[in-house]
């Protein structure tokens, strides 16, 4: 044996490297190229102002469920948008991570990356994923932009999720066949000052998209009005 040692403490780590965007990449043979179509000629082809909807709730808050209700919604009223949902970006864009913090913690990471890139594009973004760490969810806000980062809090209590238990996880992790599992053997830091809090164990998915819906139309992102519009063409 040539050394030896003693594991005190199991948790998260306080100091995750993550990659810094004003650090130099590793090749020195990339550079950044711009296109001559502005944010605003997107916004115009569109009819909408980009943003991210970002969903974060417990397992079984209702976040697929309410995402595609928002996506469905939008779509019915003449805008183009696109769903994140966690369970399909692990099965191929981040198929190579896991569940510790550092793993979460670069899953959160690409997915703000994506958001960007389709915000860039002039989509609508709904995601959904679960981004249990305040520090995380705050990097993906500093990727996307403050302006278009809409937290929204699934403010879901963890009895109504674990009742609910639609994928049978909380059962497994109960059981001690699955570890790092937020909410039972994980933290999950809720927001502390999130754009809107939906409780989805009080309103129907429909109600509570609909109240999305309405914050984006309040704040300048779509305008309900084109609903009809596809009806005229």
């Amino acid at each position: 044996t040539a050394a030896a040692g003693m594991i005190i403490e199991r948790g998260r780590l306080s100091c995750i490297v993550r990659p810094d965007e004003n650090q130099a990449v590793k090749s020195t043979f990339i550079h950044r190229h711009t296109g001559t179509v502005s944010p605003l000629d997107r916004a115009q082809l569109l009819r909408q102002r980009p943003a991210t909807l970002w969903l974060t709730g417990l397992s079984g808050s209702g976040k697929s469920t309410l995402a595609y209700e928002i996506e469905r919604q939008l779509v019915a009223a003449g805008h183009a948008c696109c769903v994140l949902d966690g369970d399909n970006v692990r099965h191929g864009l981040n198929r190579d991570l896991g569940f510790s913090p550092q793993d979460r913690s670069e899953n959160i990471r690409r997915i703000a990356e994506v958001a960007k890139i389709m915000n860039e594009a002039g989509l609508l973004v709904i995601t959904a994923f679960i981004s249990p760490y305040r520090e995380d969810r705050q990097q993906a806000r500093h990727i996307i932009g403050e302006e278009p980062f809409i937290e929204v809090f699934m403010d879901t209590p963890l009895e109504i999720c674990e009742a609910r238990d639609t994928k049978g996880l909380y059962a497994k992790a109960r059981a001690g066949l699955i570890t790092q599992f937020t909410g039972i053997n994980a933290p999950y830091e809720p927001p502390e000052n999130p754009a809107l809090r939906i409780r989805t164990d009080k309103r129907p998915a429909e109600l509570c998209a609909a109240a999305i819906c309405d914050h984006l139309h309040k704040k300048g992102y779509i305008n309900i009005a084109q609903k009809h519009h596809r009806d005229e063409l």
